[in-house]
């Protein structure tokens, strides 16, 4: 829209847990920074070293972003290891974190594909073990106020290579070859419901098999009885496993990687 303001904000998704120091000192170092700016937790209890369901949980939860956010993201199992450091921006926003895979669902369902960039400069300050606060932060942190940040082209959006060097981490693990849609439980809510990594909408209204139990598709909560278990299409579009007033972990022994599949 013509005149409009960009409202920028950052946008937190990491592993690090809502206990201990590591988002507190992330966020001392925006309020030093950019104290202006909004801080926005999305997620701190993404899948722990786990690069692969996080990306799946990341792409589907930045559909109500504004275009100009910038998520500062943070799964970095391979941290002071040989991943590149990375800038990718698609859709309009800006996704800074380690070039591990954790923004290969982003970029690859993105409309609009801007860039990806490899952060050049490290900073004095840089433990090998807390890039969130020593580096990624102090980036989004710039870009939020419109500072030059030192980077380098990557690749081009047409480039293969870029697939390949967006998702190798230090552990030669490549994301590129990961599947568009993950037949895996991803995360277990506070009520122990299990979201998938496959999106809702390329199921239809099809049963999922669990351990050779048969979940039939469901609308909502209210359409079933105390006790029942079934999937559902979650808030974000992903496919979730429930148990209505119970939880679905506990009652189908689910965790993080348990394999879903369809019935024929």
């Amino acid at each position: 829209m013509a005149g409009a303001v960009a409202f920028v904000m950052i946008v937190l998704f990491t592993d690090f847990g809502w206990n201990g120091p590591y988002v507190g000192q992330m966020k001392a170092v925006f309020a030093e920074q950019a104290p202006a700016v909004p801080i926005i937790d999305l997620m701190h209890d993404a899948p722990s070293f786990a690069p692969q369901p996080s990306a799946y949980l990341l792409a589907s939860l930045i559909q109500d972003l504004p275009e100009d956010a910038i998520i500062c993201a943070v799964v970095d199992p391979g941290v002071g290891g040989p991943r590149i450091p990375v800038l990718v921006e698609a859709d309009g926003r800006k996704f800074i974190g380690p070039g591990n895979g954790l923004f290969e669902l982003v970029w690859r369902r993105a409309q609009h594909h801007q860039a990806i960039m490899r952060l050049t400069r490290m900073p004095v300050r840089l433990s090998a073990s807390f890039h969130g606060r020593d580096l990624f932060a102090p980036t989004a942190a710039a870009l939020a106020l419109g500072k030059p940040v030192p980077m380098a082209p990557f690749a081009t959006p047409e480039d293969g290579a870029v697939r390949d060097g967006l998702a190798r981490d230090g552990l030669a693990r490549d994301g590129s070859d990961w599947p568009d849609d993950l037949a895996q439980v991803i995360y277990i809510d506070h009520y122990g419901n299990a979201i998938t990594g496959m999106r809702a909408d390329k199921l239809g209204k099809a049963s999922l098999m669990l351990g050779g139990r048969r979940l039939p598709h469901g609308r909502t909560f209210a359409d079933h009885p105390p006790g029942m278990a079934f999937w559902y299409a979650n808030s974000s579009g992903l496919a979730e496993i429930a148990v209505t007033k119970g939880s679905a972990a506990r009652q189908l022994d689910l965790e993080i990687g348990t394999a879903i599949s369809l019935t024929a």
